[in-house]
């Protein structure tokens, strides 16, 4: 296993579920901004969610498995479920993403359930909980040409129907990206 120097974060299924997250995530991955990580067992839970609202994706499904392990080499933590028992949280059905953090060395875990990864459990690993919304502007911050570049690079894939920078960004904001979007609106012609 590879163990990268750069800042790493374990995207919890929820946040893999919406295509926009799931890709905006993996967009700013695949820009080297960060190390994305995830287990089999959020690609089972993510999977089987959309599978269960979107019966009609079972056929697609593998392949955006495969498409989203090649893009990201080393994604897949394993090993680490001889911590999960050791871990209590609000929601025992999480004690696995926290395990699998610890075990691929993560600096953050990207959720929207904060409120089941409390701040003082994860503070004795050095792990932070960051919003996706939290943690994609975080990304612009830090890196906005990279991060801007990945985001209009994203939007050009999305070409069914193709999206302007303005179509996109509302995207952002339905799909729990608000502050991201309003970030966003000030930069339009660079996406």
């Amino acid at each position: 296993m590879a163990i990268s120097g750069r800042y790493t974060a374990v995207l919890d299924a929820c946040v893999l579920f919406s295509r926009l997250q799931r890709d905006v995530l993996l967009s700013l991955a695949h820009a080297d901004l960060y190390t994305a990580r995830w287990t089999q067992e959020i690609e089972n839970e993510w999977t089987s969610s959309l599978l269960a609202k979107y019966p009609d994706a079972k056929e697609k499904i593998p392949r955006l498995v495969k498409q989203m392990r090649e893009a990201i080499p080393d994604c897949l933590i394993v090993d680490y479920e001889p911590f999960i028992p050791t871990f209590q949280l609000p929601d025992e059905n999480d004690r696995h993403v926290l395990a699998a953090a610890i075990r691929g060395n993560a600096d953050a875990i990207v959720s929207l359930n904060t409120k089941d990864f409390p701040t003082d459990v994860l503070a004795q690993f050095d792990i932070e909980i960051q919003t996706p919304d939290q943690f994609v502007l975080n990304q612009i911050m830090l890196h906005p040409p990279r991060a801007l570049t990945a985001i209009k690079k994203m939007r050009s894939r999305w070409d069914q129907p193709s999206l302007t920078a303005a179509d996109m960004v509302y995207l952002f904001e339905k799909r729990q990206l608000p502050q991201t979007a309003a970030h966003l609106r000030d930069v339009l012609d660079l996406i």
